[in-house]
This record gives C-alpha cells, structure tokens and sequence, in this order.
C-alpha cells in the first residue's frame, strides 16, 4: 500500500472526489489524510476525514449509506484522488443521491448521464421493492412479462416512425430504452457491460500502414 505519491496539503489532507462507479456521477467532495486513504483501500469501503470532528469519518457508518470502493484513482499531480463507487444509497445528507444536486449552469441532457440516472433508479427499486412502483411491479410478474414488454415497446417505436411524429418517437423510444434497462438490471448487466460490448464492436479499426 504505497501512497508515497501523494501530495498532502500542509493539514495532511488531500480532496476526494467520490463518483459513481456505474453511472459515472459525482456524489460528493470529501477529504482523507494518510490513515483515511489507507482504511478505504484496506476495507474497501469510503473512509474519509471529517474537518469538523478532526477525526474519522466512515460513510454510512450511521446512515447505512456505504459506498463499496471499486477503484482509487490518483490524479496527474499526485494531489487529488477518485474513489469509484458502488453507492449504498443517497450520499448526501440530505437524502439526496448527489451533493451535487443545484444547477448554477444548464443541466446535463446526455443520453449516457440520462441512462446511467435510470439505470441506478431500477437498481435501488429492485433492492427496495417500495410499495406502487413499477419497476417492483414488474419485476414481481417476472422475467417473461418485462420480455413481452420490450416486443410492445419495439412496436409501438416503429409504428412512430412509421407515423413520422418526432414527439411520438421520442417517448416511444424511451419507454423502449428504459425496459431494456430492467433487463439488464433483472439478468445482473450492468451499463459498463454494455458499453464495454459496444466499443468492442464499434472501436474504429486502425488505418493500415
């Protein structure tokens, strides 16, 4: 466990951001001096340094809101780190999933961004399955209707583009997209999965010397 490449600011600390694994997100900034970075790749869950008490400070220790660390990037200049996540529930303290959750500027519309917010919904519906929620509702009725679902969805897609309504394709496709989440998420896929299968496929090919 070297960490002799990173830069400690004159408290001892260095800033951490912490990000979704899955969706890419950043959940929050936090800060860790030497025995936080060692606990957090020991144990493999975030472990931070709390400014405030001057002392430890073990996510979701109280709130149940662990995050699994998957991966600890260290930047260029040695004086920033990344934990890449698997989030355990909203990491802010105010329930919300992100700290980051008050746009100054805009608002990101990505499909990628779009995908990875759902995808981490039907995640957190399958794990709680809460009362009127449709994804539990589904998932109740079992693999073979969400299956049926996704030939409707398909359907009703090329009838809307059949019927060239821009809007109607747009919400068509989107209904499409989103039971395709639910079968990722149902058969234990993940988007990184799929994306990683995608530029396999579609990686340009080197030009030829």
């Amino acid at each position: 466990m070297d960490l002799t490449a990173v830069r400690f600011d004159e408290r001892g600390l260095v800033p951490v951001v912490v990000q979704d694994a899955r969706t890419g997100e950043v959940l929050t900034l936090a800060y860790a001096n030497r025995e936080a970075l060692e606990e957090t790749l020991r144990t493999g869950q975030s472990v931070f340094y709390s400014r405030s008490r001057k002392s430890l400070w073990r996510k979701g220790e109280t709130s149940g809101n662990v995050q699994e660390v998957v991966e600890v990037l260290l930047d260029c200049d040695g004086d920033a780190v990344v934990y890449r996540v698997i989030p355990k529930g909203p990491a802010c303290h105010t329930g919300e999933r992100t700290c980051f959750h008050r746009p100054l500027l805009g608002g990101r519309k990505d499909l990628g961004f779009a995908l990875g917010q759902v995808y981490a919904t039907i995640l957190e519906r399958l794990k709680t399955l809460p009362e009127g929620s449709y994804v539990a509702r589904m998932h109740q009725a079992g693999l073979d209707r969400i299956l049926k679902k996704i030939g409707e969805e398909a359907g009703e897609v090329i009838i809307a583009a059949k019927n060239g309504d821009p809007e109607e394709i747009r919400w068509e496709a989107a209904d499409l997209l989103f039971h395709l989440l639910l079968t990722l998420a149902e058969t234990g896929l993940t988007l990184e999965d799929l994306a990683e299968t995608l530029l396999k496929r579609h990686r340009p090919k080197e030009a030829s010397g």
